[in-house]
């Protein structure tokens, strides 16, 4: 069965390589485990908590309804 990727996952992976940077530096800029953003980008979690996609947006500079849209 294919593993379908978020929404979130999808536009976390293209702002992060938008901006040039590597999961491992994104998961320290965002102060979140490494394995979290690997896991968010290829969709094995779907739905992160709040309070990771917003240190997620911010490490990215973008709104947290620019992860969703």
């Amino acid at each position: 069965m294919v593993n379908k990727l978020s929404t979130i996952g999808k536009n976390i992976k293209k702002l992060r390589l938008g901006k040039k940077l590597s999961q491992d530096r994104l998961s320290k800029l965002a102060d979140i485990a490494h394995p979290t953003i690997i896991k968010i980008e290829s969709g094995a979690i779907q739905s992160p908590t709040v309070e990771t996609a917003q240190k997620i947006a911010r490490a990215l500079g973008v709104g947290i309804d620019d992860l969703m849209k």
